[in-house]
């Protein structure tokens, strides 16, 4: 376990719940915009003691809504990767708007929804709703927590996908039962995860520029259509 954890988070269970915030952590997380529900129970539970630990901040909304917009612009303002939390059911639907923005903007972000116990799913169980269905369209990557010792692979994997490339959302799904089931965890650090069809993005490839320049240089009538990649690459100089 994590050296710089507190006494009193080292006493608590590793939960599914206890790796996904711990994940958040070691990933930089600092703040996470939300609104608690039924589903989501024991994630805000571990939430509010690394909260109360100085770790994270959450911040709470009035509306689902408002913190995929709040996770999508502290993105846009900070270049990291926007975090929100949601319950199941109402609760996910409502992020919907704010993650297809973000989808269609670009713009890195970290979704986790709370889903019924993994023995509920496609049984149409109180506050059921297919997100990762859904959401399908509208973000880069979508994941349902089945088996606990996943978690914090796919948290390294999403944060990984959200920032690869052109950024964007991506979605982690956790059933109600996962958060609460003790396991074995094993941390997954920044950096420790490669995926397939994402190969190292190389930075200032001189070579590249040049063989560009070039192109450009030989054509007749050169246009250029720029748009926000240039910014989020920092490539605008």
């Amino acid at each position: 376990m994590n050296s710089m954890l507190s006494n009193n988070l080292k006493k608590r269970d590793t939960t599914g719940a206890f790796a996904l915030i711990d994940s958040l952590v070691r990933h930089g997380v600092k703040h996470i915009f939300g609104y608690p529900g039924g589903a989501i129970l024991p994630i805000y539970d571990e939430l509010y003691a690394w909260e109360q630990e100085g770790f994270i901040e959450h911040i709470l909304v009035r509306h689902e809504q408002a913190a995929a917009h709040a996770s999508d612009a502290y993105s846009r303002c900070t270049g990291e990767v926007g975090v929100c939390f949601a319950t199941s059911g109402p609760g996910a639907t409502n992020l919907v708007t704010g993650i297809a923005t973000a989808h269609m903007d670009s713009v890195a972000m970290v979704i986790v929804t709370g889903q019924v116990g993994r023995s509920f799913i496609g049984t149409d169980a109180f506050q059921e709703v297919d997100i990762f269905g859904i959401t399908l369209p509208i973000v880069k990557h979508s994941y349902v927590v089945r088996d606990t010792a996943d978690m914090s692979r796919m948290v390294a994997a999403s944060f990984f996908i959200a920032k690869y490339g052109r950024p964007g959302p991506v979605l982690i799904d956790v059933p109600k039962d996962v958060g609460l089931e003790k396991f074995d965890y094993k941390p997954v650090e920044p950096g420790q995860i490669t995926l397939p069809g994402c190969p190292p993005i190389v930075d200032n490839n001189f070579k590249r520029i040049s063989q560009a320049a070039n192109l450009i240089k030989q054509s007749n009538q050169p246009l250029l259509y720029v748009g926000g990649g240039a910014i989020i690459s920092d490539a605008y100089k």
